[in-house]
């Protein structure tokens, strides 16, 4: 039985209905899971017509430590990871602070093959935590940042015997890991119809929205997606943003479980950041923002009481020079007025190249592969 009178009350605090942490952790993998809600309405939505936000940037690293730690223990129990073998994966900086957290609890040495996008403070904090980054220098002609940093990795497997590649774009275990977190939602809330999330491996947005399922079978899905991104068939062009979008069109994308998706501008994400920590005293990225700005959409636009979960990835403190810096973004030309009430809206993906805020309510598999072909990737 839940206590939904937060509902009427949207200041008030979700009940845990679940296992709380333990009040003393023996080891940091225990700080992961079991993150907070909290209730975002102006200026996204008008009082009482507001979205929760599941804030998992108050894990050590992001939402990413739970498919770090979930993978590399699969991957250890499978025994494709030898004791004390290196690890290697492509990350733009969130997975690769979970891959930290994973080689410091399993026991593996941790190589993050990054580009030069990645935050001067991930970098050095990547090292404190014990990782080698490993940076590539020249973007790969047709896939990007992300082709040229996979094709890295299988040149560092190859050349370290033993060492494993967890494949974050196409291992289901990325997609597994996060059904625990659907269980806590579902603890929280009871109930969820619509889920609002980012898309980058495809990971969380499919694990997620499987499990939520299980309890609200009429759950409807947003993917909230960058401009110059390929995942959803637009062409693939040079992105700003991190933590969201791809280059390449990742195996663990569960498009059959989107009923529509938003592209949105890096822009738009920054005033969108910058009004959830003004406001509400809770931020973070490129992720955060789009995904805030989408779901303060779905609130004002859909019947009152429809509860809206929106998936903050993380936090604001790897964007501090970029996101928060006023310099950086005005050198960007970030810093314009509030974006439209309301995206543009499309009736195929391949209608136009999306440069705002666009949505599109048709959803497919730009490579058209069948749901079983997907899986066995």
């Amino acid at each position: 039985m839940h206590d939904l009178s937060l509902l009427d009350d949207p200041g008030a605090v979700a009940p845990i209905a679940f296992a709380p942490p333990p009040l003393v952790a023996r080891r940091p993998a225990q700080l992961v899971g079991n993150t907070p809600l909290l209730w975002i309405d102006q200026p996204f939505a008008q009082p009482g017509k507001g979205f929760f936000a599941k804030l998992e940037g108050r894990n050590p690293g992001g939402i990413k430590d739970r498919p770090a730690l979930h993978m590399i223990r699969q991957a250890r129990g499978r025994g494709d990871l030898l004791p004390g073998a290196p690890i290697v994966e492509s990350s733009s900086g969130t997975l690769g602070l979970g891959l930290a957290l994973a080689g410091q609890t399993y026991g593996h040495p941790v190589t993050v093959v990054t580009d030069p996008g990645m935050e001067p403070a991930v970098v050095r904090l990547l090292g404190s935590l014990g990782a080698e980054v490993d940076q590539v220098e020249v973007p790969h002609p047709r896939g990007g940042w992300q082709e040229a940093r996979r094709e890295r990795v299988a040149q560092l497997l190859a050349a370290r015997p033993g060492a494993y590649c967890p494949d974050q774009y196409a291992n289901p275990d990325n997609v597994v890991a996060y059904r625990p977190l659907a269980g806590e939602l579902t603890a929280q809330l009871g109930r969820v119809d619509v889920l609002v999330a980012a898309v980058g491996t495809g990971g969380h947005s499919a694990g997620i929205a499987a499990g939520l399922r299980e309890a609200s079978p009429g759950l409807r899905v947003i993917g909230v997606d960058s401009v110059g991104s390929a995942i959803f068939g637009q062409p693939p062009g040079t992105r700003l943003m991190r933590g969201l979008g791809s280059s390449i069109h990742p195996a663990n994308v569960d498009y059959a479980a989107f009923h529509e998706v938003h592209w949105v501008a890096p822009a738009e994400a920054v005033w969108a950041c910058r009004r959830l920590a003004r406001r509400h005293h809770a931020s973070g990225g490129w992720s955060v923002g789009a995904v805030a700005l989408v779901a303060g959409w779905a609130a004002r636009t859909m019947p009152p009481g429809t509860r809206i979960v929106a998936v903050f990835p993380d936090g604001p403190f790897r964007y501090l020079g970029t996101v928060y810096d006023d310099a950086w973004c005005e050198q960007h030309g970030l810093l314009g007025g509030p974006p439209p009430q309301e995206p543009r809206t499309v009736r195929s993906y391949d209608e136009c190249r999306a440069t705002s805020w666009t949505r599109c309510t048709e959803v497919v598999d730009p490579l058209r592969r069948s749901p079983d072909v997907l899986v066995a990737r």
